[in-house]
C-alpha cells in the first residue's frame, strides 16, 4: 500500500491537501484570459515572500538547478569571473555548473559544516581592483550540511569594498521557510524552487532579479534559449508565456503564497525556528552533534546529524525507509555515510516532528546505536510544551 507517512527529507516537502487540490486541476487554455488570474497573483505573491518591491519574478519549468542556470546564463558572458565558496554539496554543484558554462571561478574552500567565509570574500574583493569579478555566488542555506550563511553580512562586505559585482543567492531551501530580504540585503538574483518552502511538487524554478541584474541581461552573451529572461519578460506582462507553462504548478504557487502570507511571514519563520530547536534538543539528548559547527549557523530547515565514526548513516536511512516507511535525508558528497538529515520545513507541525524523532530513535536502536528510546522525543516535547506559538 502507498505510504501516507510524512517525509523528513529537506525537500521535496510534504504537500498540504489544499495545495494538492490546487495543483490537480482540469486542462485549461493557457493562452486564455483566465490564465492571468493564476499567473499574476503567483508572481506578486512570490515578490511578497521575497520582501521585494524592485525585483521581477520569473517562473521556469525546471528545478533549482535550472534556476542556477537562469541566473548565470542571463547575466554573464564566457570567461567572466565569479567568486564562490565550496562548503557543501549544493554550493559545489553551482560551481561545477559555472565551470561547464566557461566561467572563470574563484573558488574559496571551507569546511563542510562551516558557513560562507565572508571575511575571505572581503579580502578577495578588496584585492580585485580592476573589478574583474562579475558575480558573487552564495548559498544561503546549504542543504547538505544544515548550515545557514549571513547574506546581509556578505552584502555589507561587498558595499564596504564598493564592488559592483552582482550578488546571486541560492535560497532553494530557505526561501519561504527562513527570513529572506531580497531588497534589504541587496540581492541581485534570488533562486529557489517550488518543492521546499512553497510546499509543492518539484517542477518550478523560481528566479527573481533586481533592476541591476535585468540591465546585465542585455549585455550578457552566454548561450540561452529555453531559459532566456528576455522571452519571459516579453510574454509575462500580458499574462502570456514563451512556451507551454505548467499551469497546475503555477496555480499551486498562487495558493501556496496565499497560505504563507495568510499565516504571516514572521509566524512562518518562528514556526520553523521552534520546530528546528526541538529537533536540536533531541539530537543533544541522543548524545550526538550537528554537522553545523556553531549555533549561529544552525539551519532552521534541515538538521544534519553526525553519527558515530565507523557507523554507516546511509544504512540507517535505508532501514528507516524499509522498516517504518519514513524517509530521512542521506549524507551527500564529502559527508556521505557520516550523517543523516532531518528536514523540518514546509507545512510541518510539532506533532509531525515528534513522529519523525520517534522513528529516528527506533531506527537507531535497531541499528545498534546506544540510546534509550524516548530520550530525544522527551527533550523535544519539553521544549515544544514550553514554547506557545
Amino acid at each position: 500500500m502507498p505510504s501516507q507517512n510524512p517525509v523528513f527529507i529537506p525537500g521535496p516537502t510534504n504537500i498540504p491537501e489544499a495545495l494538492r487540490r490546487a495543483v490537480d486541476m482540469p486542462t485549461m487554455d493557457h493562452r486564455s484570459a483566465e490564465f492571468a488570474d493564476i499567473l499574476q497573483p503567483a508572481l506578486s505573491g512570490v515578490k511578497r515572500v521575497l520582501r521585494s518591491e524592485a525585483g521581477e519574478v520569473f517562473l521556469f519549468p525546471a528545478t533549482g538547478t535550472g534556476g542556477w542556470e537562469v541566473a548565470i546564463s542571463n547575466t554573464l558572458s564566457p570567461g567572466d569571473r565569479v567568486l564562490a565558496a565550496r562548503h557543501g554539496m549544493f554550493s559545489a554543484r553551482w560551481i561545477d555548473l559555472c565551470r561547464r558554462h566557461g566561467l572563470d571561478v574563484v573558488e574559496v574552500g571551507a569546511a563542510w559544516g562551516e558557513s560562507l567565509p565572508v571575511h575571505r570574500f572581503r579580502e578577495i574583493l578588496e584585492a580585485d581592483r580592476d573589478h574583474r569579478i562579475r558575480a558573487v555566488l552564495a548559498t544561503h542555506n546549504e542543504t547538505a550540511t544544515g548550515v545557514v550563511s549571513d547574506i546581509a553580512a556578505l552584502r555589507e562586505a561587498m558595499d564596504g569594498e564598493r564592488h559592483p559585482a552582482l550578488l546571486m543567492v541560492d535560497g532553494v531551501s530557505s526561501i519561504g521557510s527562513m527570513d529572506f530580504r531580497m531588497d534589504a540585503w541587496g540581492v541581485d538574483v534570488a533562486v529557489t524552487g517550488s518543492q521546499k518552502g512553497f510546499m509543492l511538487p518539484a517542477g518550478l524554478a523560481i528566479v527573481a532579479m533586481s533592476p541591476k541584474a535585468l540591465a546585465a541581461v542585455e549585455s550578457a552573451t552566454l548561450p540561452r534559449c529555453y531559459f532566456d529572461i528576455r522571452d519571459m519578460r516579453a510574454a509575462c506582462p500580458g499574462s502570456g508565456y514563451p512556451y507551454t507553462p505548467p499551469v497546475g504548478l503555477i496555480n499551486g504557487l498562487r495558493v501556496a503564497t496565499d497560505m504563507l502570507l495568510g499565516e504571516g511571514l514572521a509566524a512562518v519563520f518562528a514556526r520553523h525556528a521552534r520546530i528546528a530547536e526541538g529537533v536540536r534538543r533531541a539530537v543533544a539528548a541522543w548524545g550526538m552533534s550537528l554537522c553545523a559547527r556553531r549555533p549561529e549557523i544552525w539551519s532552521n530547515t534541515v538538521s544534519a546529524i553526525l553519527t558515530p565514526e565507523g557507523f554507516d548513516s546511509g544504512a540507517l536511512v535505508a532501514h528507516a525507509a524499509k522498516r517504518y516507511g519514513v524517509a530521512f535525508g542521506a549524507g551527500l558528497g564529502d559527508v556521505a555515510g557520516k550523517l543523516f538529515r532531518i528536514g523540518h520545513l514546509g507545512r510541518l507541525s510539532e506533532a509531525q516532528a515528534l513522529l519523525g524523532l520517534a522513528v529516528a530513535e527506533m531506527a537507531m536502536a535497531d541499528m545498534g546505536l546506544e540510546l534509550r528510546l524516548g530520550t530525544g522525543v522527551a527533550a523535544a516535547q519539553e521544549y515544544y510544551r514550553s514554547k506557545t506559538p
